[in-house]
């Protein structure tokens, strides 16, 4: 196994650039660590006979991939990994594709950086991979096929094409893929109501699916322009999503209810970027972006008593422009100002009729509009080796209209600052705090109405909200052992202001639960992260890599008005791999465990809990058939683990009325076996 080399901030800088930086000299670990960078060339990963950026970045130890946050606008929402020192332009393109789509004979090397260095935006985060790829190329490809066998009979098959190929600096690349897939959500199981004498008065079996197909088309291509590199990437996707449920009653009478829901998706996405140095140290930075999102949702309830359908057609478009300046003051000292404007349009139109009845509903046709503008500034300073400081200020305003059933309009002005310090105390340890003023985004889909017929709930809009604000609080250690042991544990608090959560609405169609401000509160985070290297156990080429979550959170119940925990956030979250390359065998094997978890909202009239009651488990083997073409075998939910949902339901307010009935559901979803062959070619 390679020992990681370092990587200088002058090297980093030139990745930022998309330059090939020069060779990384091969220094001990003690001074790669001591500057904060580790860098692991490609040659590391041979033995997990990785085939793209994403499966080497699931190997890197230490490290854990963020995707990022799904927001307006596009600074500070971007993931943990970067490619030659750049975000990717796209917003809607997942991060982890994009990392996939990126072949592993590109790669040159990954830096992972811990804690900033100068020339790199960290993105806001304290721990970033930087994929540096090499130059050049001639034509690559990839045709993978796929199949997932579902325990019921299903099978949902997939196809895959990438190409991309480069020569003089004029780089593209395109990417076609299809696939059915299948929700994991839950599918078959016993249902049962419950009195509020603990006397069952229902009970009923649950038969459901919930599966669909899924398009994309992407594209890219760059070329030297105006003594600078420009950059377009496009990508459309489809998305055609059904949900079917059976629900028969069998005591105390026979019924049958049945729910149709249908999901239409058209995502398009047109962005570019164009780079330009001016010296060996300053850089400018053009990036623009347009994308739009129609939605097409129809719901069908049906049982002997009562019909239902609901209607939502959503058009949604964001339109962002973006200037920033990077400034290589010394090799210690970085500095980067900007700015960005982004224009936001929703038009939303809600139907719901009950038993051939319309029913008015609060916000059911609204048309909001934003117009968001951000300025920032950002520096970071290496005043010692084993120390380095990262200062930002952003400050952001927006104005907000609606039109339609709630007209309104509001302005809104935040001031963001962050300030982040590491030091490298030890060659094997590492300190880092953060203190930072973090502003949420409003989410359109609170704006307008909602509905869940199968549960029988009605959710009104409200486009009056306050984006949710918090000071975060973050301390980290990081301590490395036996090479690529690494062992991260973080404490985080974040002291909220406006935090948003359901309330009780009343209106002149009758009272809803709404999204709403509902005040001050707190959350507390523990984090670990691990990395366990089990050659010294006797388990050469073995590795466990595992993230644990545990959180505290509190804020005051707007309908009971004593404290409670925040709705849909998951006290304790973990995953864990064991993975094992096998180099004689061109093999690689390994399990991978997801935890259960529980997360309970709470609404004026309703608590809902949801569990996973055990362990999502996946073993798993990869083999090198050819040089070119692998093949990937996995056994998804081994252990059949399945989704409880328990909903106590009041005959009104939770606060003045009895508990009605608790209606409780127990689905399970089975084994799967899903098999892929992939194929490389080209240079």
């Amino acid at each position: 196994m390679l020992v990681p080399a370092m990587a200088s901030a002058l090297a980093l800088t030139a990745a930022a650039q998309g330059e090939a930086a020069g060779p990384v000299a091969a220094e001990a670990p003690t001074s790669a660590q001591a500057e904060g960078v580790i860098s692991y060339p490609a040659a590391y990963f041979a033995g997990a006979q990785a085939g793209n950026a994403w499966e080497m970045l699931l190997r890197l130890p230490g490290f854990a991939l963020d995707t990022g946050d799904t927001i307006r606008g596009f600074e500070g929402g971007g993931g943990n990994a970067l490619v030659d020192g750049q975000r990717p332009t796209s917003k809607t393109d997942p991060l982890d594709e994009l990392l996939r789509r990126i072949p592993a004979a590109r790669i040159q090397r990954i830096d992972l950086i811990r804690g900033g260095a100068p020339g790199i935006d960290m993105q806001g985060k304290t721990v970033v991979a930087n994929v540096v790829r090499k130059p050049g190329g001639g034509l690559r490809g990839l045709v993978a096929v796929a199949n997932n066998a579902i325990y019921d009979g299903r099978n949902h098959h997939g196809v895959r094409l990438e190409l991309s190929g480069g020569k003089d600096g004029r780089n593209w690349e395109g990417s076609a893929r299809y696939g059915y897939g299948a929700d994991d959500g839950g599918d078959d199981g016993p249902g049962v109501k419950i009195g509020p004498n603990g006397a069952i008065i229902e009970r009923s079996q649950i038969e459901s699916e919930s599966d669909g197909l899924q398009k994309t088309l992407t594209g890219a291509y760059e070329q030297p322009l105006l003594g600078g590199k420009a950059r377009i990437d496009g990508r459309m996707f489809w998305d055609h999503w059904k949900f079917e449920e059976d629900r028969q009653i069998t005591d105390p009478v026979f019924e049958l209810h049945t729910t149709d829901d249908v999901y239409l998706r058209k995502d398009t996405e047109l962005g570019g970027r164009f780079t330009r140095s001016f010296g060996p140290r300053t850089d400018l930075e053009f990036i623009g972006i347009r994308q739009t999102r129609d939605q097409d949702i129809t719901s069908a309830f049906a049982s002997p008593a009562e019909t239902g359908r609901f209607n939502l057609l959503r058009e949604s478009s964001e339109t962002i422009g973006r200037a920033v300046v990077k400034r290589q003051v010394s090799p210690a000292l970085s500095l980067e100002v900007g700015g960005e404007g982004a224009f936001n349009k929703l038009d939303s139109h809600t139907h719901l009729a009950l038993g051939g009845a319309e029913v008015e509903l609060p916000a059911a046709n609204v048309t909001v509009e934003e117009t968001r503008n951000e300025v920032f500034a950002k520096g970071t300073w290496r005043p010692a080796q084993a120390v380095t400081l990262e200062a930002s200020l952003r400050y952001e305003s927006s104005s907000i209209s609606s039109a339609g059933d709630v007209q309104l309009e509001k302005s809104l002005h935040f001031a963001k600052p962050r300030l982040a310090a590491t030091w490298q105390a030890l060659p094997d340890t590492q300190l880092r705090l953060r203190v930072e003023r973090v502003v949420g985004q409003l989410d359109f889909d609170d704006f307008v109405a909602d509905s869940s017929l199968n549960k029988g709930t009605v959710t009104a809009g409200n486009p009056d909200l306050n984006p949710e604000q918090a000071w975060v609080t973050e301390a980290a250690v990081e301590q490395r052992f036996w090479t690529d042991g690494v062992i991260v544990v973080t404490y985080r608090r974040s002291a909220l202001d406006d935090v948003i959560d359901r309330a009780l609405i009343f209106t002149s169609a009758g009272v809803f639960d709404a999204p709403s401000n509902i005040g001050a509160g707190t959350k507390d985070e523990l984090i670990v992260n691990l990395t366990v290297p089990l050659s010294r156990l006797g388990l050469p080429g073995a590795q466990i890599k595992g993230e644990a979550t545990r959180r505290w959170s509190e804020v005051i119940d707007p309908t009971t008005g004593r404290a409670r925990e925040i709705s849909d956030l998951r006290p304790l979250e973990w995953e864990a791999t064991f993975s094992q390359d096998l180099p004689r065998w061109k093999a690689t094997w390994g399990i991978d465990v997801f935890g259960g978890w529980r997360e309970t909202s709470y609404q004026f009239d309703r608590v809902a809990t949801v569990k996973l009651e055990s362990a999502w488990v996946k073993p798993f083997v990869e083999i090198r058939l050819q040089p070119d073409l692998m093949l990937r075998m996995e056994l998804n939910n081994l252990v059949e683990r399945g989704i409880r949902t328990t909903r106590n339901i009041y005959s009104g307010p939770r606060d003045v009325s009895p508990l009605a009935f608790t209606d409780d559901r127990d689905l399970t979803f089975g084994r799967t076996f899903y098999v892929r062959l992939r194929k490389t070619f080209g240079a």
